[in-house]
């Protein structure tokens, strides 16, 4: 089984690419393909030959309207497919805002715990993951949308607690990591005002997750639907590269593995001598 190295996500090294494996029924763009155990494994297999350093394992859909799930209907998703995954050669994150199915998976191999709720909805999630000991995604989300907020003050006001909540339960720095939550709870303008001022989030000094794959933000200004997302999707996270993101959440794995390897180039070769 791989260890966590954090060195991974200093901003000197190259960005990683988190693909997505949902074992849902529901989520909005590849529900139900992936939801038997042999299908999430050969996907696993399929994004880690295309370049994945992470694959993000999901047992309850997160878009909006999506049915709430039990703990152990979540458990009963994620578990089986867990297991087949612990012996592959790549990091293994668990997409869970519960602490109950963060503690479950991670005993069984997760290495990674991507909360979409920052450790702010369930009140055991932070001590879960310090006793795991691995490090965490903490994603800022709204109930609702507001259109007439301040949305960066507002990222900013949630990561404040999320990282209170993180260091007073004892999980490390090096162990944090923070993403904007784009389409969570924001409105069109919003999401585009984060992507043009991510850089303001470098100031906590936490590694960057962007996750924008197919999500609306995309299909509203190109007028398409999820699966015509791919080339929307990695100009939307090349931007975030650019504006500071250490980590791609991602469905197409190959086409953002080939767009961090010309990011890199253009730093390494492209800067004056």
């Amino acid at each position: 089984m791989p260890n966590f190295d954090h060195h991974l996500l200093d901003s000197s090294q190259c960005p990683l690419v988190m693909g997505i494996l949902n074992v849902t029924p529901d989520s909005f763009s590849d529900g139900g393909q992936f939801d038997a155990p042999a299908a999430a494994l050969a996907h696993a297999i399929e994004m880690i030959a295309e370049g994945a350093d992470i694959i993000d394992v999901g047992g309850e859909s997160t878009r909006p309207g999506a049915d709430y799930v039990k703990e152990q209907a979540e458990l009963n998703r994620v578990l089986p497919v867990l297991d087949l995954l612990k012996e592959l050669p790549v990091l293994i994150s668990i997409d869970t805002y519960k602490a109950e199915v963060a503690s479950e998976a991670c005993k069984a191999g997760a290495h990674i715990v991507n909360d979409v709720w920052g450790l702010q909805k369930d009140p055991d999630m932070a001590a879960v993951v310090a006793e795991a000991d691995v490090p965490v995604v903490m994603m800022h989300n709204r109930d609702d949308v507001d259109d007439q907020l301040d949305i960066m003050s507002d990222i900013e006001r949630f990561f404040e607690k999320s990282l209170r909540l993180a260091t007073e339960a004892g999980i490390p720095e090096h162990h944090q990591i923070l993403d904007p939550g784009f389409g969570f709870g924001k409105t069109l303008q919003q999401n585009y005002q984060i992507l043009s001022n991510l850089k303001e989030l470098k100031k906590f000094g936490r590694p960057i997750l962007a996750g924008a794959s197919r999500k609306r933000m995309i299909g509203h200004v190109l007028e398409n639907s999820a699966p015509e997302r791919m080339a929307g999707s990695l100009a939307v996270h090349t931007l975030a590269m650019q504006n500071g993101a250490q980590i791609l959440r991602v469905h197409d794995v190959k086409p953002h593995v080939d767009a961090v390897r010309i990011f890199q180039a253009m730093k390494e070769l492209g800067s004056s001598q």
